[in-house]
């Protein structure tokens, strides 16, 4: 009997992108499959975020497509397949903690058994409910946006320089949240500087170049 194998969680075929008509990457062609995260490294300037930026569906590509599990990702697919973690924490500084992650559990969804303040315990944040995002540090944001993601029930992460902002132990609970978005049949992409901080996890590696970003 034979048996077919699964597409990748997701795929870029040729996909490219230029600014001002000034090449930013590609073309490029990747695969990473669920259970797995692929790192993707390069400098500042290289294309790190832009290409963060074209998987999501943010901007568009100038070339090739993105698939996911085996289909063309129309932005429908995308809006229920890819959770994205930017630079920016994309919280409302005017609404407490919890309750910015109640409205994006209202947009994105919400993953099944899993609650707000539960998701503010598992990245250290239990006691910050009623907080005005406004008050946090930089570290404590980005926490309360990692929560956000731990909420989120999308299959693939993408995650911009997620390390940003954090100490020693918020690097380590990056790396947990990752390893159980993988054993859980989901993917990551990660952006870094170096892989002194990837996750350890099976990982695929995309070494950008240095086009200005």
């Amino acid at each position: 009997m034979t048996h077919t194998a699964r597409p990748p969680l997701l795929a870029a075929r040729g996909l490219a992108f230029a600014r001002n008509e000034a090449p930013v990457f590609g073309p490029l062609a990747f695969a990473v499959d669920a259970g797995e995260a692929l790192l993707v490294q390069g400098g500042n300037g290289s294309g790190k975020t832009t290409l963060l930026r074209v998987l999501a569906g943010l901007l568009r590509a100038d070339a090739g497509h993105v698939e996911i599990r085996g289909r063309v990702a129309a932005p429908s697919l995308r809006a229920h397949a890819i959770a994205y973690l930017g630079h920016l924490p994309a919280l409302k500084g005017e609404l407490t903690v919890l309750e910015n992650l109640e409205f994006l559990c209202g947009l994105h969804g919400r993953r099944p058994r899993q609650q707000p303040g539960e998701a503010l315990a598992v990245v250290g944040m239990a006691g910050y409910e009623d907080a005005a995002a406004r008050q946090l540090s930089a570290g404590q944001r980005k926490r309360v946006a990692l929560a956000r993601m731990w909420l989120s029930p999308a299959p693939l992460w993408l995650l911009d320089e997620p390390y940003a902002n954090l100490d020693l132990e918020g690097i380590n609970l990056v790396n947990r949240m990752i390893s159980a978005q993988l054993r859980d049949g989901g993917a990551a992409l990660v952006t870094t500087h170096g892989a002194y901080a990837a996750p350890p996890v099976r990982t695929r590696m995309l070494e950008l170049g240095t086009a200005a970003a």
